[in-house]
Order: C-alpha cells, then structure tokens, then sequence
C-alpha cells in the first residue's frame, strides 16, 4: 500500500509536525511507498525539490507526486501520478530515487537492459526510453521508465512505465505480484489488482485515459 503525505503551509510549521510524529513512531515512514499530494502548494522548480530532499533526509522516500505542475516536471523529480482517473481489467487472456543499477547495464539510444533481478531497495530510473529487466523486480524495488517496461521474471516491487509524459507506454510482466504499477501517472496499487492476474503474465496499457491488463498468452 502507498501512503499520501498531504503538506500544508507553511512547510517549515509542517515539517516541524512530521518530526514530532517521528519521535512518537520513529521509523514509521521507514521502507514505505509515499505519494506526496502537493494540492493548494504553491510551488516552483526550486521549492519542489527542496522539499523532496527534506523528506528523504527524514527517510520518508517519495514514489510520486500529485497534483502538481506539469511544468515542474523532470528527470530528478518523482514521476507526477493521478490516481483519479478510471480503470478497467479485460478478464479473458490476450529519497528523489537513485539510479542503482542491479548489475552491469547495457543502454541504447532508447533502451536499457538489465541483466539480473533489481533487488530490494534499489532504483533504476531511466527517463530516456524502454527498460527490460532479465530478472524480476523485488519487493520494495522499483522501475521507473520514460518509455515501456519488460519483465521477464517476476514484478513484486513497483513498475511506472511513460513516467515522464508518455500514455502509449506499456509494461510486461512473466508474473504479476507487484505492489504498484503506473503508466503516465495512472496507477494501480496491489489491493486494486484483480485476484486473477496475480501470479499469472500480464500486460498493462493505456486507452483513452482509462488502464486496462490482460493476461499474456
């Protein structure tokens, strides 16, 4: 499950209340998806990001933001997420992250191949283009790609394909466990993932702004 962390201002005075939650439950963002909704902030390419690094210095790690500023989007900011919009399922088969490679990688001009399983914790963000993973994707690990993802192994851990403006993106999985899956800011977390494509192989994609999954032949 992903938490949503909703500041309000002035920041200085809400993060003085997150550190007195934190010496109450020290530890209790430690390891878990954030979402960050910035709604009624106003904020610019300078304050987001200070912002991000105040909360990562908490150890609170920041999975995505929502609404915010389209045009405060890039590569060192988390992918921007909506979980508003609809989503459907097609029932018959058809800290701002680190990039920290599993093991050594091959880029493209548009694509990057890892070559083993992203373990847990770590982050491979790879804003350019396609990412394939030979391996699966660990609890607790994440992909985050500008283009299409491929698994080849298992999804446990969090998969957010198109994440820097892209809806055509798709993600493919051998076998879906995962904890959240994204295309274009559109997500689905585990408890939202329909019983009968756990465990099994799946596709996600976009049409007309609505996910649809299907089970891969």
């Amino acid at each position: 499950m992903a938490l949503v962390l909703n500041p309000e201002g002035p920041l200085a005075d809400w993060l003085a209340e997150v550190d007195a939650w934190l010496e109450r439950s020290p530890g209790f963002f430690g390891g878990k998806p954030v979402v960050l909704d910035v709604a009624g902030l106003e904020l610019d390419k300078v304050a987001l990001p200070i912002l991000i690094r105040d909360l990562a210095a908490r150890d609170i790690r920041i999975m995505g933001i929502e609404n915010a500023d389209p045009r405060l989007a890039g590569p060192d900011i988390p992918p921007f997420l909506n979980g508003g919009r609809s989503a459907s399922f097609l029932g018959t088969p058809a800290p701002v992250p680190e990039t920290k490679p599993a093991t050594p990688a091959t880029p493209t001009a548009n694509a990057l191949v890892i070559e083993a399983p992203v373990r847990s914790g770590q982050s491979i963000v790879f804003p350019e283009g396609d990412v394939t993973i030979l391996g699966s994707i660990g609890s607790g690990a994440e992909v985050i790609a500008g283009g299409s993802i491929h698994i080849y192994g298992t999804l446990r851990g969090r998969a957010m394909a198109g994440a820097y403006g892209n809806a055509r993106a798709r993600i493919f999985c051998r076998k879906l466990e995962a904890e959240l899956i994204a295309i274009d800011g559109l997500y689905k977390i585990a408890d939202e993932i329909e019983p009968q494509l756990r465990k099994k192989p799946v596709q996600a994609w976009l049409e007309n702004e609505t996910m649809k999954i299907t089970l891969l032949d």
